[in-house]
């Protein structure tokens, strides 16, 4: 009784560790797939780009994106979209730094 008990426990965790695993492939492709439309020749999925990266948390490589993007984009709108974006993640990391070093002391 307690073996099967033991082997259904196993069994749902290997389950759910294979879930996450998927899981975790199909994001980073989907990141992926939207960074690459952020420098595609139509303005929607370039929008539609912008769009999903704002959703995503502050990081160094998205801050960094989004300057060449808004070095790139010729399209007014955009570009101040995404220096939007790019003002969010700056206050958002400044906090965590704040914080961070709050949390130090």
């Amino acid at each position: 009784m307690m073996d099967k008990r033991l082997r259904a426990a196993g069994l749902t965790v290997l389950a759910a560790a294979a879930a996450g695993a998927i899981a975790a492939v199909i994001i980073r492709g989907q990141i992926t797939r939207h960074q690459r439309d952020l420098f595609s020749p139509r303005a929607f999925k370039r929008l539609a780009a912008l769009g999903h990266i704002s959703r995503e948390p502050a990081s160094v490589d998205l801050i960094r994106l989004l300057r060449d993007f808004i070095a790139w984009e010729p399209r007014k709108m955009l570009r101040e979209r995404a220096q939007t974006i790019v003002d969010r993640m700056l206050d958002d990391a400044e906090r965590l730094r704040i914080e961070a070093q709050a949390g130090s002391v």
